[in-house]
């Protein structure tokens, strides 16, 4: 009997990105950690949960301008000109790696939480000089603000640096907030951030959850589509 093949656990130190522009997320994001994180404990980025979403839902405006036939998604010609416009200098190749790592749904488009991801990684990359070359600011100070938030978080979250947050690692940074039932509400943060299981959450991960948690998810919207068709 031969052994039995598969991806072997790995040690958190030496975990391996699965795609070129993970591997950019997690050196830009090790870069960042360098600074180290203003926030405190994680009540301090619940606390901040109103004005992040506020600040989000004023994307859409760049949104349904961008989404030129008004579809509600903006598709792979569409993105291209929104970069174009705010004068983010990307290749072809790193545009068509961001839209396959945020177009979630496969549907060849993306929705407006996907949008927000994007832009959000757009803005982690913009000011390394080693990963995505974003030559120019996005123009858009506010969103940079609420951005840079979002990559705080993330770097308070990830104790070890190495650009990933682990189980444990979420654990003890809600551990710190010392509520009795921490352990029970870092497990089922975790949970909603790993949706591919696999025990690691880079930065992309933590940010679709993280606008499902602030309230931004499309799938509400679907939901209410599909109850207001009932009730006619």
């Amino acid at each position: 009997m031969g052994a039995v093949v598969g991806r072997p656990e790995s040690p958190k130190s030496v975990w391996t990105p699965e795609t070129k522009l993970e591997a950019k997320m997690v050196e830009a994001m090790q870069r960042r950690a360098t600074e180290g994180s203003a926030l405190k404990s994680f009540n301090s980025i619940i606390l901040k949960f109103p004005k992040i979403d506020e600040s989000l839902r004023n994307c859409k405006a760049i949104f349904e301008q961008f989404d030129e036939d008004s579809n509600g998604a903006i598709d792979h010609e569409e993105l291209k000109k929104c970069f174009q416009k705010l004068e983010i200098n990307f290749t072809e190749e790193e545009i068509n790696d961001l839209f396959e790592a945020c177009d979630i749904n496969e549907d060849l488009g993306m929705k407006f939480n996907e949008f927000i991801v994007l832009l959000c990684l757009v803005y982690l990359f913009k000011d390394d000089p080693t990963a995505l070359q974003a030559k120019s600011r996005m123009g858009m100070p506010k969103l940079e603000a609420t951005f840079e938030t979002l990559v705080d978080a993330f770097v308070f979250l990830d104790k070890n640096k190495d650009g990933y947050v682990s189980k444990s690692e979420m654990v003890q940074a809600i551990n710190e907030s010392g509520e009795r039932s921490s352990g029970r509400i870092a497990m089922k943060r975790f949970e909603e951030m790993d949706w591919d299981k696999n025990g690691m959450v880079n930065f992309k991960e933590f940010l679709f959850a993280f606008t499902r948690w602030v309230g931004i998810d499309d799938n509400d919207e679907d939901e209410e589509e599909e109850e207001d068709g009932e009730q006619d």
